[in-house]
C-alpha cells in the first residue's frame, strides 16, 4: 500500500466520482479506477457502493477514510518535521549582545555553534541591555543576553553567568594594593560607568544609594575599550563584572567590593510566546549544553 493510493482513495471519497477524482489528480479515469480496485484487493473488502448518481462508502470504507485521514496528516507532519531539518542549514538569527560581554560570547557559543552548522548567517547587535531586552520583546531581535532580572514578563530565559563585581582602578591609585574594598569607601571616588541603556549602571547606582550615598558620575558611555582608558588614565574609577575585569590591561587594577557584595547574572533571553523557528530552538539547545556556571 502506497501513501499516494491512500491519497487518490481520499480524492475519490471527497468528489463521490471517479471522473472527477480523477480529474483533480490530472490522471486518467481508468487508472485511479485501477487504483482503487487494487487497494481494494489488498485490504479484502469493497470500499464503495458503486452506482450511477454517486459512490458511497461503505462501512469498511468509512473505517478506512478514517484511518487514512490520520495517516496522511502523520505523514505532512513527517514531511514538515523533514524540511526543518533541511532548513536547519540555511538559516538566519539576529541576536543582540552586550558591549560589556567583551566578546566571551561570541567565542564561546556563537563560533562553536557556527563551525557545526556553517551555513546559518548571524546578525549581531552591540547595545545596552535595556535596548535588547526592547528589541526581543518588540520582535527586532530573535535572542539577546541581558543581566537579570528582566523587565519584562513575557521572556524565557537560560542563566550562564553568576559572578561578584569589581572595582576596577588605575595601578597608581591609593586603593590599587587593596585586597577588597566596601562600597561605602567609594562615596569620594569619581565614576565612570556604562550609559542608561546599560542595566549594570542601575545596579550600581542602586548599590551605592543602599550604602548611603550618591555615586558622582563623571562620564557616562556604551564602550568598555573607552571605560578601561579613561580609568587608566586616573580619571575616575569603574566598577565591572569579574569575567570582564580579568581581560582588562596591566595598567589597571581590580579589586572585589564586599559589604555589600556586588554581583550580576548575565543570561541569554528569547521571547515564551513567539513562534520559534527550528534554527532558533537548536541554537538555545546548544546554548543551555555548553552554557552553564
Amino acid at each position: 500500500m502506497e501513501i499516494k493510493h491512500l491519497q487518490y482513495f481520499m480524492e475519490v471519497t471527497k468528489t463521490g466520482s471517479f471522473t472527477q477524482a480523477a480529474n483533480q489528480l490530472y490522471i486518467t479515469q481508468p487508472a485511479i479506477s485501477r487504483i482503487i480496485k487494487s487497494l481494494e484487493e489488498e485490504l479484502g473488502t469493497t470500499l464503495f457502493i458503486r452506482s450511477r448518481k454517486k459512490l458511497v462508502l461503505t462501512e469498511e470504507g468509512q473505517v478506512v477514510y478514517q484511518h487514512a485521514k490520520s495517516i496522511e496528516a502523520e505523514y505532512q507532519t513527517l514531511l514538515s518535521n523533514l524540511g526543518q531539518f533541511q532548513q536547519l542549514k540555511k538559516g538566519h538569527m539576529r541576536i543582540g549582545l552586550p558591549s560589556i560581554t567583551n566578546g566571551f560570547f561570541f567565542s564561546q557559543l556563537i563560533a562553536p555553534f557556527h563551525r557545526q552548522y556553517p551555513d546559518i548567517t548571524f546578525q549581531l547587535e552591540e547595545d545596552g541591555s535595556k535596548r535588547i531586552e526592547e528589541k526581543v520583546h518588540q520582535g527586532e531581535l530573535d535572542l539577546g543576553v541581558v543581566v537579570l532580572p528582566a523587565t519584562y514578563g513575557d521572556f524565557a530565559c537560560h542563566t550562564f553567568i553568576h559572578e561578584g563585581l569589581k572595582l576596577v582602578v588605575p595601578t597608581s591609585h591609593r586603593f590599587a594594593r587593596r585586597k577588597s574594598m566596601t562600597l561605602h569607601e567609594l562615596e569620594e571616588e569619581a565614576f565612570i560607568m556604562f550609559n542608561k541603556d546599560f542595566a549594570l549602571r542601575d545596579s550600581i547606582v542602586k548599590a551605592c544609594q543602599e550604602a548611603g550615598f550618591k555615586p558622582k558620575i563623571i562620564l557616562e558611555t556604551s564602550q568598555l575599550d573607552f571605560i578601561e582608558e579613561m580609568v587608566a588614565s586616573n580619571i575616575g574609577v569603574a566598577i565591572l563584572p569579574d569575567s570582564t575585569c580579568q581581560e582588562l590591561t596591566r595598567e589597571v587594577t581590580s579589586i572585589p567590593v564586599t559589604n555589600p557584595a556586588m554581583e550580576w547574572k548575565l543570561a541569554l533571553i528569547w521571547r515564551r510566546d513567539s513562534n520559534l523557528s527550528y534554527v532558533i530552538k537548536e541554537f538555545i539547545h546548544f546554548a543551555e549544553e555548553k552554557l552553564h556556571y
